[in-house]
């Protein structure tokens, strides 16, 4: 029988390779890092895909911090945090979280995408409804389906056509509009303002997934919430410790109390998997102390931001608009993607393509990212590169 099976997955991967959507690995042989070592490659490359947008991911006292921890806590807690897998560090993370997003409580998770997984069904039955925006993160697509609750869902940024959402919804005894903070692959920056004007009108709860802004967003880095000056009106916010917050994993949902509260008792994610570890907890707790006690970071990082996308408009790339650190550049066919991330990566520029089912098809991108520890030399020997591989800089 697996013989069948096996021709019938070959047929599908051999698929997938025409299309130009197949997806390969670089093995790093580095700490993460603005500069990276690649197996089979001399030298090091720039590194223009990380998520790591503070570059906490190495820091020296994040990993001290993990070290120390290792030390006094052990590698593992071989169990879910109502048995005996709750350590002091983890209300300790827990607290910090609360503080530094200005809510009222925070629950870990192994990943933010266990986060969203055990968001929804925990919280909305058949009797509400869920309104979702058409380019939010997979995690909330896959969270939602596990829900029973009446799905909606509104184009990219589109208040109309979600006030028409929200008046369908009428009726529900809850009415949740779930949107990323900041849109991985677009970079774009939701309305909050307006998302949160909408729902007051029509009594539904907000939900933001701030994974990529918490960090990069807000006069202190606290994410789209601050970036918007709407802190006190949003009512969910998930997030991870796998991007700013020094890239070790793990996630988190932070918001209301009594919401909170309820996860703890009923999130499956949550019961049924191991805590985060001592490593990654303490990890973690120190780069959001760092974040806390100075902006340098978050400047920088905006600084290299602002600097970088300058440098882009001056090739003959498009890049999609934004202000944030994820600067997509727009290859469309799929089939271009693979020759000019190969082309980028032989100039010593470490970047990698996105296309379906990630994004949609012909919309295939190169997603780069800023991160505050690049140097400015980086930055422009990146654009240059860009400019080389797509035929020279516009005139």
């Amino acid at each position: 029988m697996i013989g069948d099976v096996r021709g019938q997955l070959d047929a599908e991967l051999d698929a997938i390779r025409e299309s130009g959507t197949f997806k390969s690995e670089r093995t790093i042989t580095s700490p993460q890092g603005p500069h990276v070592t690649i197996a089979g490659r001399d030298g090091d490359v720039i590194n223009l895909c990380a998520n790591d947008y503070l570059g906490l991911a190495n820091h020296p006292e994040v990993v001290a911090a993990a070290h120390e921890a290792l030390d006094r806590w052990g590698f593992g807690v071989a169990s879910v945090r109502f048995i005996c897998g709750t350590l002091e560090l983890h209300e300790q993370l827990e607290a910090a979280l609360t503080s530094f997003l200005g809510t009222e409580e925070t629950i870990l998770y192994p990943s933010c995408f266990d986060a969203n997984g055990g968001l929804f069904e925990t919280l909305l039955t058949d009797e509400d409804a869920v309104i979702s925006d058409a380019l939010n993160h997979a995690s909330i697509i896959d969270g939602i389906r596990l829900c029973k609750a009446k799905r909606l869902r509104y184009a990219n940024g589109d208040m109309h056509e979600l006030e028409l959402r929200l008046k369908e919804a009428e009726g529900s005894r809850r009415v949740l509009i779930a949107s990323d903070g900041v849109f991985s692959m677009d970079g774009y920056i939701a309305d909050l303002p307006a998302i949160c004007d909408l729902a007051e009108r029509h009594g539904a709860l907000v939900m933001v997934d701030d994974s990529h802004a918490v960090g990069v967003l807000g006069a202190h880095g606290r994410g789209s919430p601050e970036h918007h000056g709407v802190a006190e009106r949003i009512d969910i916010v998930t997030g991870t410790l796998g991007k700013a917050l020094g890239g070790g994993g793990g996630g988190y949902t932070s918001g209301r109390r009594e919401i909170v509260q309820l996860l703890r008792q009923r999130s499956r994610p949550y019961l049924f998997s191991n805590s985060i570890t001592p490593a990654v907890a303490a990890g973690s707790l120190r780069s959001l102390e760092l974040l806390s006690a100075s902006t340098e970071l978050v400047d920088r990082l905006r600084s290299n931001t602002r600097l970088f996308r300058s440098l882009m408009a001056d090739t003959p790339l498009e890049v999609l608009p934004g202000e944030g650190p994820i600067v997509p550049v727009m290859i469309g066919e799929e089939q271009r993607l693979g020759p000019i991330t190969a082309a980028a990566f032989e100039e010593g520029l470490h970047v990698v393509g996105f296309s379906y089912p990630v994004v949609p098809l012909g919309t295939a991108r190169i997603r780069t990212q800023v991160s505050a520890a690049h140097r400015e030399d980086d930055l422009r020997f990146a654009a240059d590169v860009f400019a080389r591989v797509a035929g020279g800089r516009a005139p």
